[in-house]
């Protein structure tokens, strides 16, 4: 199922506020040394660490050709200016950043990141021509409310509104269920692609079909490397936003491997 539309999975590693640089370099040369070029031939990998660790992570993945793309895990929407603990966008990209998480559930439920900060810091990324991974998802609260939909689709009008199709169709979106990460209730297979199907329907109609299908759509919350197979087998889950299993270098390479076996199946 994952190869009847040809877009190039994404699967890409959140550390959050975990390994400091000296972490990082062990986990990056670990993730080099695991990665066989049989398990990134049909797919594209990132690895986002936390600011501190980006040089670090940069200088390895360019001096040793990993077969990764520098991430950032946010940025602020000005390029410059009397803005205390944020980094810039321009900042970002002079390090070779290639792909920036932005509205992640945390950014949004713990630093309170507002729809319209999101809208903005995705035209800064762009800006500087990196690529925006935009994460929406709904509560719990919301879920149960049956507000699903709705909360889904303001979030996404909200950010892409204004964009170019061109632009929309090159970027990624990620669908996180905030309501199945640390709840004890888990996502099904059916839950991602429903949620992901259904972004892809509000795309179409803003964006239209073309930026649509070309558009890649992960899914994040609780994946593992027993599940990864089965999540992007779903025709419109195009790759996964990994947290806590991305930490450990063989364990990232399961997830990898999982997906690489998915697809490659998929086009034999």
């Amino acid at each position: 199922m994952a190869a009847a539309v040809s877009r190039r999975p994404l699967v890409s590693g959140n550390w959050k506020m975990h390994h400091d640089h000296i972490e990082a370099l062990h986990t990056v040369r670990d993730l080099g040394l695991r990665i066989k070029p049989g398990d990134v031939s049909s797919l594209d990998v990132t690895v986002h660490p936390p600011f501190t660790d980006l040089r670090t992570v940069q200088s390895l993945i360019d001096g040793e050709r990993l077969p990764l793309g520098l991430g950032a895990q946010h940025c602020y929407y000005e390029d410059r200016g009397a803005f205390t603990g944020e980094v810039s966008p321009q900042m970002l990209a002079r390090l070779g950043v290639a792909y920036v998480l932005v509205g992640h559930s945390e950014r949004r439920q713990i630093f309170d990141m507002t729809d319209e900060a999101v809208a903005l810091t995705l035209r800064a990324v762009l800006r500087h021509e990196m690529t925006p991974i935009l994460c929406v998802g709904e509560t719990e609260e919301l879920r149960d409310a049956g507000a699903t939909s709705s909360h889904l689709e303001a979030q996404v009008r909200t950010a892409l509104t204004g964009l170019a199709k061109e632009q929309v169709g090159a970027m990624v979106l990620a669908y996180e269920p905030i309501w199945a990460i640390g709840t004890g209730r888990a996502a099904t297979v059916d839950d991602a692609q429903d949620a992901c199907a259904f972004i892809r329907s509000v795309v179409a109609e803003m964006a239209g079909e073309p930026a649509a299908r070309a558009l890649r759509i992960q899914y994040g919350g609780s994946v593992k490397g027993a599940n990864a197979g089965e999540l992007v087998d779903a025709p419109d889950v195009d790759g996964l936003l990994v947290g806590g299993a991305s930490l450990d270098a063989a364990g990232f390479v399961d997830i990898i491997r999982a997906v690489s076996d998915c697809y490659r199946s998929s086009a034999a």
